[in-house]
């Protein structure tokens, strides 16, 4: 891979002149660079981020469509005092090599190293965090309102992306932009079509002419009119809006109150500068950009297959063959969905609901099987709950496939349309716990909470690879009311797997070990590293009893009475935050007097903070829910400080 990398620098050195990206540290040396040189600046930006995310794995195709973009953009605008808002943050690679991250971009999502996506405690450049969609034109709006109380004049530009415009909540923005009138600056970048001939040379210079001289004339046009008669003056406004619309494409974002330019050539730099200078320069109201970019534009692997270099593992730069994780167990997400489709094909009532996520949900299997039983909503998760909920009333068995840090932006929906009617909806919830190299913007740190305390709400969490199979099962003949059920990314464990999963007992949790002086109360996967603690404890003497809850609602109070009444020492174990599992688990001791009686309770989640990328083996040690953060836990709670202590640092 290095020889790979060796090999494309040196052919960009040789086929290009003098190289100017060692000269760019910020944006303000790049502004300095002559305007015809700036091409040179985007190939070189493209091969460098080819090459750095070749080491580090991450999103490559959306950050190569937006190459030129962010030369433009940093080049005309005068960032950080302009604000640059990039919607998701997968395309923000380019960007932070430009604005003083270069020294760095092969730390990316590596532990201690640079995020994957924008934040705002890494650099004055990111005015804001991202990692989940559509929230740029919100943020940006924000900060446009803001400039303007504080009698500022700086420009604030947000940049989104086609799918992100799936979502509500951009036109949510963009009407209130339209109502405020701020002075805001929306790019949206079109990345879902190639550039036809239509789209060249013609519609750039259209582009140019509205951006500029037409925005004069059409001032000039409306004092002229405003003079006209009522009746009159309404109808000539109509006809300019609709007019343009009809041969711009952008009667949408006029109705929302937007100046529409475009669409223009995203890649073409003799396209994007005049009319980003023109917008930049326009005196009041928001205006939108359509800029239409191909995904992995410079690099032949990613753009013939954008989906498979939308995020990749590090790769060989030549051939783009990327590294293959050692497969020791089918991934959490395979077994789910291939599990579904055995349900499926008994019971012609389930259905499949996805929010633009079907291959990294599974659901891209369960489609090519029953393409008429599955259903894309988009970005739009609130959509996706409520629409599930429809199918529930009409007698079908929707599973809704959603991360779990997804489903936090559908919650008033799973509240309200969903629980609150008790419907049998199924949330399966992926990456749940800590998730890796995409850090808390993705981890599925909170749903045990968040949904712990509805009602209504039955909630299962996978130990294990075969445990998710009999959860599917479970889920699917579950009909009295909504269920979720949580498995984490990743591989399985290695356990053997059923031809099909079995149904488990509402409500009923499994001992795997039997023990007389400490019981262990696991939720989910780590309760593999609870039975190593229980190993290394009954070498110091410790018997240990090692419990799957299984059920996080209705819990197993057979279980748990059991569990204190005959151990000295309980902890519960979970992948999840504070008031999730250990703090039901600690309302039911109490509610049964179980606290009265000396019993010792440790509850173990994750930290009250949000952890940065790393490695989720190094995560998970970090939060001291490994085996040896759980046998630390047991001596204190016996009263060994002194040995718990050596035994976090051996």
């Amino acid at each position: 891979m290095a020889e790979s990398r060796q090999r494309l620098h040196e052919h960009v050195v040789t086929s290009l002149k003098t190289p100017l990206l060692d000269k760019i540290a910020t944006p303000e040396d790049l502004r300095r660079i002559p305007e015809h040189d700036l091409k040179q600046v985007a190939q070189e930006l493209r091969a460098e981020t080819i090459d750095a995310v070749s080491v580090t794995g991450g999103h490559l195709g959306a950050g190569l469509g937006v190459v030129e973009l962010t030369v433009a953009l940093h080049y005309v605008f005068d960032t950080p005092r302009d604000r640059l808002i990039w919607d998701v943050g997968h395309q923000a690679y380019p960007h932070k090599i430009l604005t003083g991250r270069r020294d760095r971009i092969r730390t990316l999502r590596m532990g201690g190293g640079l995020s994957g996506f924008t934040k705002r405690s890494e650099s004055l450049y990111d005015p804001f965090g991202a990692a989940h969609s559509s929230t740029s034109i919100s943020a940006g709006l924000g900060m446009a309102v803001g400039r303007d109380l504080a009698h500022r004049h700086n420009n604030v530009v947000a940049v989104i992306g086609d799918g992100s415009m799936s979502a509500g909540m951009a036109y949510e923005a963009m009407n209130n932009a339209g109502a405020l009138k701020s002075r805001l600056i929306v790019i949206l970048n079109d990345n879902d079509m190639s550039i036809a001939p239509p789209v060249g040379a013609m519609s750039a210079y259209l582009a140019r002419l509205a951006s500029g001289r037409y925005a004069t004339i059409r001032e000039t046009v409306k004092q002229i009119a405003s003079h006209l008669p009522k009746a009159l003056y309404e109808r000539a406004r109509r006809a300019e809006e609709y007019g343009r619309g009809f041969v711009t494409g952008g009667t949408m974002f006029e109705e929302l109150g937007f100046y529409y330019v475009g669409p223009i050539d995203g890649h073409n730099l003799d396209h994007l500068l005049p009319v980003l200078k023109n917008v930049r320069d326009m005196p009041t109201g928001p205006v939108l950009v359509h800029v239409v970019t191909q995904k992995g534009k410079g690099y032949a692997p990613a753009e013939a297959s954008a989906d498979k270099y939308h995020g990749v593992n590090k790769f060989d730069v030549i051939t783009g063959a990327q590294a293959k994780p050692k497969a020791n167990a089918p991934a959490y997400t395979k077994v789910f969905a291939e599990h579904l489709i055995k349900e499926a094909e008994a019971d012609d009532r389930i259905v499949a609901v996805t929010a633009a996520m079907p291959s990294g949900t599974g659901l891209d299997l369960f489609g090519k099987k029953f393409p008429g039983r599955t259903f894309d909503v988009g970005i739009a998760e609130q959509h996706a709950v409520t629409f599930a909920a429809g199918l529930a009333t009409e007698g079908y068995k929707p599973f809704c496939a959603i991360y779990s840090t997804f489903l936090q932006r559908g919650y008033d929906q799973v509240v309200h349309d969903v629980d609150l009617q008790k419907l049998p909806v199924r949330f399966a919830m992926d990456r749940a716990g800590l998730v890796g190299a995409d850090g808390p913007t993705h981890a599925g740190s909170f749903d045990l909470a968040y949904l712990g305390c509805l009602p209504n709400m039955m909630i299962m969490a996978a130990a294990d690879e075969a445990e998710l199979a009999h959860m599917v099962a479970t889920a699917a003949a579950y009909d009295v009311g909504p269920c979720a059920f949580r498995y984490p990314r990743g591989e399985g464990v290695g356990v053997d797997m059923p031809a099909r999963g079995q149904v488990l007992e509402i409500g009923r949790g499994r001992v795997l070990r039997e023990g007389s002086r400490v019981a262990l109360l696991s939720l989910g996967t780590r309760l593999a590293e609870a039975m190593k603690a229980a190993e290394d404890l009954a070498q110091r003497g410790i018997s240990t009893t090692v419990a799957d809850a299984r059920f996080a609602k209705p819990l197993d109070r057979d279980l748990v009475r059991r569990l204190a009444a005959g151990h000295e020492v309980l902890v519960t174990i979970e992948e999840g935050s504070m008031c999730g599992f250990g703090a039901i688990v600690l309302h039911q001791l109490a509610q049964d007097g179980l606290l009265d009686r000396g019993l010792k309770v440790r509850t173990m989640t994750l930290p009250d903070a949000y952890l940065d990328h790393d490695s989720p083996e190094k995560m998970y040690a970090a939060a001291g829910l490994d085996a040896k953060g759980v046998v630390a836990q047991v001596l204190s709670a016996l009263g060994h400080e002194r040995e718990a202590a050596r035994t976090l640092i051996a």
